[in-house]
């Protein structure tokens, strides 16, 4: 008999968007530093429900301002994408898109964060953004095909690229106002 599975865990994320000074659409996301599981991946800012977040909506928000500085007074949350759940990592990650007022520089925590990028949403439909390779991680048996969009020199994949897979017929479809 298989061991049971265990439950997954609740997570969430922040999918903010913004319009830079040219009035273009942005979304931001951050590199995570090269340590832990996840290591230098694109990813959301966000994190796993702690006992004092009155919901999941509050855990994406009170993780943004821990990750990357952005307080909650700056996010009008939009709605939500449904969620995602990963594979590896137990995780049932729910993602709230959020329109937010961007700091003039970013403060993110370091021991987390690389760094944070802003994406022009126009550049993720371009034709050559989104792209499949095969690749050979760590702990995968046989090399398989990713999906990902190139984010300047970074590949955005996995749960991330589920998102923003979701995320764009939704803003052609003008289901989020910004």
């Amino acid at each position: 008999m298989p061991a049971p599975t265990p439950p997954l865990r609740d997570a969430a994320v922040l999918v903010p968007l913004y319009r830079d000074t040219a009035g273009q659409l942005r979304l931001v996301v951050i590199r995570r530093t090269d340590f832990g599981v996840h290591g230098g991946q694109l990813a959301f800012p966000g994190g796993k429900r702690e006992l004092q977040d009155a919901s999941l909506e509050a855990t994406a928000l009170r993780e943004t301002e821990e990750e990357i500085g952005l307080p909650a007074a700056q996010v009008r949350v939009l709605g939500a994408l449904p969620s995602i759940v990963t594979e590896v990592s137990g995780f049932r990650i729910w993602p709230f898109v959020g329109h937010i007022e961007p700091p003039t520089q970013w403060r993110w925590q370091p021991t987390e964060i690389a760094e944070v990028l802003s994406v022009v949403v126009d550049d993720l439909l371009l034709p050559d953004a989104r792209v499949t390779g095969t690749w050979q991680l760590s702990g995968w048996p046989v090399p398989m095909a990713v999906s990902f969009y190139r984010v300047g020199p970074y590949p955005l994949w996995g749960a991330s690229y589920r998102m923003v897979r979701t995320l764009l017929p939704r803003l052609a479809a003008g289901d989020f106002t910004i």
